[in-house]
């Protein structure tokens, strides 16, 4: 609402300057030359006052900008008696920043799109029947319909069979993607197949949605290290514009000179080409799925020099994936798998609802278990379809059953072997693994062309099997072992090699992001600590977002240092031509108009920056951290 109202304000200002411009000129053709001066001065006396509060106002703020060369041109103008001057410039000042405004409207148009797609409310199940519900009434629990072309309300787990959910606008996805029963949905997904019932896992302030449009209010509100270098830029460059337009009244003995090269300054590019690039480059990151926290991180991500990566969830998936399944005393793999998964549905731990998801992927019916009792870290024991069941590490089980463990052939480093044991024997293994993920190799060449010249691993895993998942990625170094403190220690040593990104998705990574130049998490299904640490949040769980990540943050900077470059050159060359009597104060205000329109309309290319499109990914298999709880190790 306040900025409606700034920007009806700005409006105003600019429509009262080119009407008492339009008309002056009208009386001046008529031969009404005094008439005419009167309403000039009319039209600037509203522009020059609402200009003379702007800089009081940031004068209090301890900001000293461009906007103080502005006022004195149109000031001297009206002194030395140069209406029509005064009245362009008011009409040149008032556009300018009728323009500004625009132009950072249009590049907050992806964000603001983004915000109008909050639901309000929610249908949910209630007694047999359904019910519309404030968004704020919705509880972990709840079961609750989404209707076809609905927003999902709040985070859940697909509570029907299927669910087509379209996320372009939250990851940037093209397609559809296809959810089966008990699979986690997005809120701020919107529903683009049949209705569909979800199962509330979290409040809608918890939930996904909501902490995205908070982030990007704060990005909104945000003000880059490159924009306040600007202020003291501008700084300078309002005494170098009042030491020439002095020096040409001193030498020449004529004040027009000195007005002529006040309004060629008036307003300067420098305080426009900055906010709107960097702003419009947040706008486009989002589009492709990097909510970036503010235009500070986004200047900041166009600097990065090295590149610290976590291995569980960012290098590698992070979830655990069945690649084979060994059988003994006959019994088939799939029975196996059934039971299996039917007494791990009792459990939370991420290699038993692995397990649970994979038997539901093949079409199998998993009967409730009963007699529960979970062991952490090392197990599951129960009853499933009156059959004595136990599922956990080898060591667990065998020890349960009488049996030795042995050294199975398909275990290698990085891999975990999941025992089970039906009626006091062992019925077979799951070999479960985590490899890395498709297409970070390329990903990794990629950010090498884009000037990353360090990338290192990060590891709470052991080196061999972080050395065998990472080889063949020429990683500029490798750290395993490392505990959260140790991990914050390696991002501050490696600042002397250049600004440092890290990018992780566990709460044991928030320490290493908050320390970072700039923090990426996996946001898609990262922990809240690290998203909230972050600087950076992946909304897609593909770490090869980066790549657009930060090329979007490089192009962005350039082009607004192209801007600020070329807008302050040619104001330069105009303030000399002015101070040597080629450009009367006329002609300079037009002039300086045609270059800060110049330095809007590029500073929006920002807006069409096209990234190479990363490669579709695809989720692989588990972490070695949770492989060695399972197995009763310490990760």
């Amino acid at each position: 609402m306040e900025q409606t109202r700034t920007d009806r304000f700005k409006t105003a200002l600019l429509l009262m300057a080119v009407t008492g411009l339009i008309v002056g000129l009208a009386f001046y053709l008529a031969g009404q030359p005094e008439i005419a001066n009167l309403i000039w001065i009319a039209g600037v006396v509203p522009a020059l006052a609402a200009l003379v509060v702007e800089i009081v106002r940031s004068i209090g703020r301890g900001e000293v900008g461009l906007d103080i060369v502005a006022a004195l041109s149109m000031s001297a103008a009206l002194v030395f008696g140069e209406t029509l001057a005064a009245a362009v410039v008011a009409v040149m000042y008032s556009g300018g920043t009728f323009l500004e405004a625009f132009a950072e409207g249009r590049a907050r148009r992806s964000m603001k799109d983004l915000l109008s797609r909050v639901p309000r409310t929610a249908t949910r199940h209630l007694n047999g029947g359904l019910e519309d519900v404030p968004l704020e009434e919705i509880a972990p629990g709840d079961r609750l319909l989404i209707r076809q072309g609905d927003v999902v309300p709040v985070d859940g787990t697909v509570a029907s069979n299927t669910a087509f959910l379209d996320t372009a606008a939250l990851t940037g996805e093209s397609l559809p993607v296809r959810l089966a029963r008990g699979a986690d949905a997005m809120s701020g997904s919107t529903n683009a197949g049949e209705a569909f019932d979800l199962t509330a896992v979290r409040e809608a302030k918890d939930s996904t949605y909501a902490g995205i449009v908070r982030l990007v209010e704060e990005a909104q509100a945000s003000k880059a290290p490159m924009s306040r270098l600007a202020d003291r830029w501008s700084l300078g460059f309002l005494v170098v514009t009042v030491s020439i337009a002095f020096a040409a009244w001193w030498f020449t003995g004529d004040p027009i000179r000195a007005v002529a090269v006040l309004v060629v300054a008036t307003p300067c590019p420098l305080i426009l080409a900055v906010p709107v690039a960097l702003v419009a480059g947040l706008s486009r990151a989002a589009h492709f799925g990097v909510l970036i926290k503010g235009a500070g991180p986004l200047e900041t991500m166009a600097r990065i020099r090295t590149l610290i990566l976590d291995k569980t969830g960012t290098l590698t998936d992070g979830r655990p994936q069945i690649i084979s399944i060994d059988s003994h005393d006959g019994m088939t793999e799939d029975d196996i798998l059934r039971l299996a998964a039917a007494l791990d549905q009792a459990s939370k731990h991420p290699v038993a609802q692995a397990i649970v998801a994979a038997a539901k992927a093949r079409g199998f019916t998993l009967p409730v278990p009963t007699e529960v009792a979970e062991i952490p870290g090392e197990g599951v024991l129960g009853r499933v379809e009156d059959r004595e069941v136990i599922v956990g590490g080898d060591g667990f089980v065998a020890s349960r059953v009488g049996r030795m463990v042995g050294d199975h052939p398909a275990k290698g480093a990085g891999s975990v072997l999941v025992a089970v044991a039906v009626d006091g024997h062992m019925a077979g293994h799951l070999v479960m693994s985590d490899p890395l993920r498709e297409g970070a190799g390329a990903m990794l060449d990629g950010l090498r062309r884009q000037g990353i010249a360090r990338i290192l691993l990060a590891t709470g895993d052991r080196a061999d099997v972080a050395e065998r998942v990472t080889e063949g990625l020429g990683l500029d170094g490798l750290r395993a072992g490392l505990t959260p403190d140790q991990k914050v220690l390696l991002v501050l040593s490696e600042r002397k090699h250049g600004p440092v990104m890290m990018v992780g998705d566990g709460v044991n990574d928030a320490p290493a992001l908050a320390a970072a130049d700039v923090g990426v998490a996996m946001g898609a299904r990262g922990a809240a600590a690290s998203a909230e640490a972050a600087d950076v949040v992946l909304l897609v769980d593909r770490i090869d977002r980066l790549g657009p990540g930060i090329e979007i943050a490089r192009a962005s900077r350039r082009i607004a240092v192209e801007s600020v470059v070329a807008g302050i050159g040619l104001s330069v060359m105009g303030m000399i031509a002015a101070a040597f009597g080629y450009l009367t104060p006329v002609q300079g205000a037009l002039l300086q108009e045609v270059i800060d329109v110049a330095v809007i309309l590029n500073a929006l290319r920002a807006l069409r920056i096209a990234p190479q499109e990363p490669a579709t990914g695809k989720p692989q298999a588990i972490t070695s951290e949770q492989a060695d709880i399972v197995q009763g190790a310490t990760p």
